[in-house]
C-alpha cells in the first residue's frame, strides 16, 4: 500500500505571514490539528495545535503573532508513491504522528498529509499493525 492510497489530500494552506489566531481558526474550521505555512510554492514550517497551545498561547506569543515564529522549520516529508511501511519508519525516526506528503522527488510540490491513523484506518495485515505499534511506543 502506498501513501497516496491512505493520505488526507490537501490543497489548501496558510501563508507564513499567517497568525496564531488564523492558524488556530483554520485548525477549528476544518477539525484538522496540523497546518502547513508557505510561502509561496514552498512549505517553510509547520504547526500542530500542540504547538499553538504550548509555543504560543503557553509562551510569550499572542494570538496576533505571526505563526512562522512558533512554527517548526524543519519540514518532515514523504513522497506519495512511498510505501507506507517506509512512512511510519520514518515516523518512528523521527518521533512524529503525521508527515507532509509530497508529489515526487522532482517537483516536490504539496498534495496531502499522512498520519498513523490514516495509516490504522486503512489498516489489513500484520505487518503494517506491528509497525503502526511499533511507532506508537516512541512518540512522545
Amino acid at each position: 500500500m502506498q501513501v497516496r492510497d491512505v493520505m488526507t489530500q490537501r490543497t489548501d494552506y496558510l501563508n507564513a505571514d499567517a497568525t496564531i489566531r488564523e492558524v488556530a481558526l483554520r485548525m477549528r474550521d476544518t477539525n484538522s490539528g496540523f497546518e502547513p505555512l508557505v510561502d509561496g510554492d514552498r512549505i517553510v514550517g509547520t504547526l500542530t495545535d500542540r504547538d499553538v497551545a504550548a509555543r504560543g498561547m503557553g509562551g510569550d506569543k499572542g494570538p496576533d503573532h505571526k505563526a512562522s515564529s512558533i512554527a517548526t522549520h524543519e519540514v518532515l516529508y514523504t513522497y506519495e508513491d512511498k510505501d507506507v511501511i517506509d512512512a511510519l519508519k520514518n515516523m518512528q525516526e523521527q518521533h512524529v504522528q503525521r508527515l507532509v506528503v509530497l508529489n515526487n522527488a522532482t517537483d516536490k510540490r504539496f498534495s496531502g498529509v499522512v498520519t498513523m491513523g490514516d495509516i490504522a484506518n486503512h489498516c489489513d495485515d500484520d505487518e503494517t499493525a506491528r509497525q503502526i505499534v511499533n511507532c506508537s511506543k516512541n512518540y512522545h
